[in-house]
């Protein structure tokens, strides 16, 4: 029986991709190939100058299929990319929605809410743009853990998805689209009240409770509104940051669109 040989630049190209993963770092190479740090970063450089690897950023690759070798898009799961770039991090907003079934629609971009100093709020990577919040490192909790290839990925939970929504309309794509995701959430089989208030109130933005409050309302849910409430802070804010908001609903200190006040009660 004759046996192929296989050339040992391949062969390392092909233990590199087995042992790290669907992101590829330098450090992996150091690890796995046994080289030091900057005959890593050659070797690196060196395959995806050949097309085997794609450059996501410094230092940073992901391999290339042959089935996407002239494609800007090469990964079906962009999701795989948050870890390694924004850490700490998580998938949040209308990304987060979509995740949880709250909504039907498909959006372009992938939101994520990072620890990371950030200098713009979008960012492109291998033809996939993030949408990106910064908050303190404190505030990132209620999330869970989810496998996406061979990467854990962290996404809020549902009422986490809820409460940033809230706190931060530009996350769901305005707010009729985040009254809609309020909608699917009271229908939802992981619904879960106690969490959403706990998860509003360490947040710290009595906004969250206006706006949850207003909702509550006009879906009558009497003991979601009751809890919004008893925890209503002082001053107005406007229901969607966003849009023009000419009336006030002093029952909970926010200013609404045109249209919004049929919805509302006195």
């Amino acid at each position: 029986m004759a046996y192929i040989r296989i050339p040992e630049g391949r062969q390392k190209l092909a233990d590199l991709v087995a042992g790290a993963g669907d992101v590829i770092e330098v450090s992996d190479a150091v690890r796995i190939l046994g080289l030091d740090r900057a005959p890593a970063a050659k070797a690196l450089a060196r395959w995806a100058a050949q097309g085997w690897l794609r450059r996501i950023r410094r230092g940073a690759y992901v391999p290339v299929t042959l089935d996407t070798m002239c494609s800007d898009q090469v990964l079906d799961d962009p999701w795989i990319l948050v870890p390694r770039l924004f850490t700490p991090a998580y998938i949040a907003g209308r990304s987060a929605a979509e995740h949880w079934d709250l909504t039907d629609q498909i959006f372009n971009d992938i939101v994520v809410v990072t620890a990371q100093s950030i200098r713009q709020r979008s960012a492109r990577f291998h033809g996939t743009v993030f949408t990106l919040k910064h908050v303190q490192e404190r505030k990132i909790f209620g999330t869970r853990t989810v496998w996406r290839r061979h990467t854990k990925v962290m996404v809020s939970d549902l009422p986490r998805t809820m409460v940033d929504l809230l706190d931060d309309p530009s996350l769901g794509g305005g707010i009729q689209q985040i009254a809609d995701c309020f909608t699917e959430y009271l229908k939802h089989k992981d619904r879960n009240d106690t969490l959403l208030i706990e998860y509003a109130e360490r947040l710290g933005n009595g906004a969250v409770f206006k706006r949850l409050g207003l909702l509550a309302g006009i879906s009558n849910e009497i003991r979601l509104e009751e809890a919004c409430r008893g925890r209503l802070t002082k001053g107005n804010v406007k229901l969607d940051p966003a849009l023009d908001c000419p009336k006030l609903v002093t029952r909970w200190r926010i200013w609404i669109p045109s249209g919004w006040e049929r919805r509302t009660k006195p």
